[in-house]
């Protein structure tokens, strides 16, 4: 079943958790996440980055994503994921995508404002709830490895995140608090301290990208301070791809599809243990 951006983070409010969000660009992905989904009987949002499009338009993966979320019991957000124009984004919603999220962190402040609000007049008319992003996280959104350490002069200020979702009205915010995109060569420095600041400031759901690679507490901890979502991409691809290798290895492998059988348990079963993390009772204590 389909809900709206809104409703799911009204969900994790409510409860306190964190939901995942995941890039599901290839079918096998897709397939596990939705399966996950319905064991755990939790909201998750099924994304497709526009970085994403040298692998799947979204034009051909979001009419799939559509029907098997809408014909699935669990309740699932069609999220586009780092749009870059509100071209981008009406191309999601003209194929079934109830929720969107516009990066504008690269420009300049009023610049970000500026095409930000105008996604939001965009989703509004549909009643769709949008994701907006201030500060510059460091790395890359196909997953490849990062040097693990975030620019704590790029982080979000509190004060211009205020001002920003004040301006915009955008559903929800993704920050800059010391996570990155891609692998992590080195262990994150999170700074819980500042992902509070940014709740108190903006009264909206926080977003973590570069959700991947991170441990149990430290997610517990971001949700505490008040991380509502939690974008998940690069890990569950490497599962993928691990998984595929070692069936590639055995000699009575002949056909593809058991490896891509085999990358779609893997797959289920890292993002399983993802949700599962998310859903518990968020640690007060920051590691």
């Amino acid at each position: 079943m389909l809900i709206g951006l809104p409703e799911a983070l009204a969900f994790a409010e409510r409860r306190q958790v964190a939901l995942a969000a995941v890039n599901v660009p290839f079918f096998e992905a897709l397939l596990a996440v939705i399966k996950v989904a319905e064991a755990t009987r939790t909201p998750v949002i099924l994304q497709h980055a526009e970085v994403h499009e040298h692998l799947m338009s979204i034009e051909d993966i979001g009419p799939v994503m559509r029907v098997l979320a809408e014909r699935s019991s669990a309740p699932f957000v069609l999220h586009v994921d780092h749009a870059s124009s509100a071209e981008y984004v009406a191309r999601g919603f003209e194929v079934g995508f109830n929720s969107a999220m516009i990066d504008g962190s690269s420009l300049p402040f009023e610049e970000n404002v500026a095409l930000t609000s105008q996604v939001v007049a965009l989703a509004r008319e549909r009643g769709f709830g949008i994701e907006g992003e201030l500060g510059v996280m460091t790395g890359n959104e196909n997953g490849n490895p990062s040097q693990g350490v975030a620019d704590a002069s790029l982080y979000t200020d509190p004060k211009q995140a205020r001002e920003f979702v004040a301006r915009t009205g955008v559903t929800a915010l993704a920050a800059s608090f010391g996570t990155v995109h891609g692998l992590y060569r080195r262990k994150p420095e999170l700074n819980y301290e500042l992902i509070s600041q940014l709740r108190a400031a903006t009264g909206v759901p926080l977003v973590m990208h570069g959700g991947s690679g991170l441990s149990a507490p430290e997610y517990r901890a971001c949700i505490h301070h008040g991380v509502r979502k939690v974008n998940y991409y690069t890990y569950a691809a490497k599962a993928a791809l691990d998984a595929a290798r070692d069936e590639l290895a055995n000699p009575d492998t002949v056909l593809f599809p058991d490896m891509a059988l085999a990358a779609q348990q893997a797959v289920t079963i890292d993002v399983a243990s993802l949700v599962e993390v998310l859903r518990a009772p968020a640690d007060p204590v920051a590691v």
